[in-house]
């Protein structure tokens, strides 16, 4: 489950994030505790091997460097997440571009867009609802490079709902899609940042997005 953070931060992530830094604390503790337990067991000057004091002495020492070093990466993947998100939400009500898996369809056409390696007469848009069946909207005259089309659910007759979304054409080469939408929000979720393109259009990972086009004049 996602959790908006458009408005109000959310400790979800953190929460996550200190449930598995804590138990990495444990480990580590439970570690040294014991190292320290062996060591205060002998007698420094004449250990059962003569090497093994200097070796428990430096393997704490590297626990004790390790641990430092794990806490400041934790605080500087938080600062970089805080970052993007600030970011991110700067650009709510921009126009974007962004690689889409599936689209959540309603009446209110969409702009998509997919890029070719080869030219094709003919071809389709494969839409496959959550019951596995599909339905294929005939396209032509495809060219190498990007192709445009805009998908218009009502006047093609598709019911309301999620599908998984593709175009194949006829030489067997298939395709992404690509939607322009508006950037409506951002959540923050348990893997990061989540942005939402138009009315519940599509959720879709940063790493998705292809392009910004600017604030609607």
């Amino acid at each position: 489950m996602t959790t908006a953070v458009n408005n109000n931060s959310s400790g979800s992530g953190s929460s996550s994030n200190g449930a598995i830094a804590s138990n990495g604390n444990d480990i580590q503790n439970m570690f040294t505790t014991l190292l320290v337990a062996q060591i205060k067991n002998q007698d420094p000057l004449s250990p059962s091997d003569p090497s093994a004091f200097v070796n428990q002495l430096t393997q704490l020492s590297q626990m004790e460097a390790l641990q430092k070093l794990a806490d400041q990466g934790g605080a500087g993947n938080s600062m970089m997440q805080s970052l993007q998100m600030l970011a991110l939400g700067g650009q709510v009500g921009t126009n974007v571009q962004a690689q889409v898996d599936a689209l959540k369809l309603g009446t209110t056409p969409v702009s998509t867009h997919f890029t070719l390696a080869t030219a094709a007469d003919a071809g389709a848009l494969v839409l496959t609802g959550v019951d596995g069946v599909e339905q294929r909207v005939p396209l032509s005259k495809l060219v190498s490079g990007q192709n445009d089309y805009t998908l218009d659910p009502a006047k093609l007759g598709i019911a309301p709902g999620y599908y998984a979304v593709r175009v194949e054409t006829g030489a067997k080469e298939t395709a992404g899609i690509e939607v322009s939408a508006t950037l409506t929000n951002v959540k923050l979720g348990a893997n990061g940042a989540v942005l939402s393109l138009g009315a519940g259009l599509a959720e879709v990972d940063p790493s998705a997005l292809t392009q910004f086009n600017g604030k609607p004049n």
